[in-house]
């Protein structure tokens, strides 16, 4: 009995440290950034500080199918309807769609277009460059559209300062201890001079970049996250004779290529070939190139580091370039 007895005082000790210790630990997972979460790494390290410009809740409406002068089709970087902000500032009615509503652009695109009672002039085809691939392989064999339109929801600009205030206690106790470890290994291996990336599961990969601290407004400003599946390599002429055939379903109408280049190809491989290609051949803004642009011209948190997604000064880059690209 005296065994079980002290046993038991060990296993609910060691407890009750275990939870102390957890709980202590566990503000540290309070995340903001989809990379700083996923990568399990502290906010206080990879948290923008940099205050971002301000948008006006008017510019973010969606115009009806029958009003718009403009269809979006996108991905998640077109749901916050940032960029389409600067196309509304200067009078333009843009009407936003998923491709999750979407589905795909099919050979019937054009009738179907009209029964919807769209009149504009163009057609905004946005897609990441992590999935561009994908999505043109979807919709080249598609007969008939498969429109699911999504419950409409209000958009309300984002916030123009990161909060680093929150702290969220509802998560597990093993988080904010692998949060910790983490951090001090990245305290261990940032010191090096060798130390270039380093690979943290989940998809993260954390890299660091050339004159970072003049790129970024975070604390640990030499590295940053990134997705670590990102493109990596170049498109090729197959890709661009996709682009020329789906292009051709948009009878009537001016299709507008706007190809978002993933953040590593921004940062660590902005010399791809591509974007410059697509100018040449289509009505494809040279995203790369205007991001070169800003890189080059050290503009802060084009790409947040905790972020995949670009900040809202990189998202009014975007919308400046895909205005003057509707202006050709």
């Amino acid at each position: 009995m005296k065994h079980a007895r002290a046993f038991s005082i060990i296993v609910l000790t060691a407890t009750a440290l275990y939870g102390a210790a957890g709980f202590y630990f566990l503000p540290l997972a309070s995340f903001t950034g989809p990379l700083t979460r996923m990568g399990k790494i502290p906010e206080s390290l990879f948290g923008w500080t940099r205050e971002q410009p301000a948008v006006n809740p008017e510019h973010l409406v969606n115009a009806s199918w029958q009003e718009a002068d403009v269809l979006a089709i996108g991905d998640s970087f077109s749901m916050p309807r940032l960029w389409q902000s600067v196309l509304v500032e200067r009078g333009m009615k843009v009407h936003t769609e998923t491709w999750e509503s979407m589905r795909n652009i099919c050979e019937d695109f054009t009738g179907w277009l009209d029964n919807k009672g769209f009149k504009g002039s163009h057609v905004v085809i946005e897609v990441v460059e992590h999935n561009f691939e994908d999505r043109l392989a979807r919709s080249l064999p598609c007969k008939q559209m498969d429109y699911r339109p999504l419950a409409v929801s209000p958009v309300l600009p984002p916030a123009r300062q990161m909060s680093f205030n929150r702290t969220d206690f509802t998560g597990k106790l093993s988080v904010g201890f692998q949060v910790k470890l983490n951090e001090l290994k990245y305290q261990s291996l940032s010191t090096r001079a060798e130390f270039n990336s380093w690979e943290m599961g989940n998809t993260v990969r954390m890299h660091r970049v050339t004159n970072g601290c003049e790129l970024f407004s975070h604390k640990s400003c030499n590295d940053a996250l990134f997705y670590a599946d990102d493109h990596t390599g170049d498109f090729n002429d197959h890709t661009l004779d996709k682009m020329r055939r789906l292009g051709e379903r948009v009878k009537g109408l001016t299709p507008v290529w706007v190809i978002v280049p993933d953040k590593s190809t921004a940062y660590l491989h902005p010399n791809k070939q591509f974007w410059a290609k697509a100018e040449e051949n289509f009505y494809a803004p040279n995203l790369l190139e205007a991001f070169k642009h800003e890189i080059q011209n050290k503009n802060i948190d084009l790409y947040p580091a905790n972020e995949t997604h670009l900040s809202t000064a990189g998202y009014l880059i975007l919308g400046e370039a895909i205005y003057q690209s509707l202006q050709k």
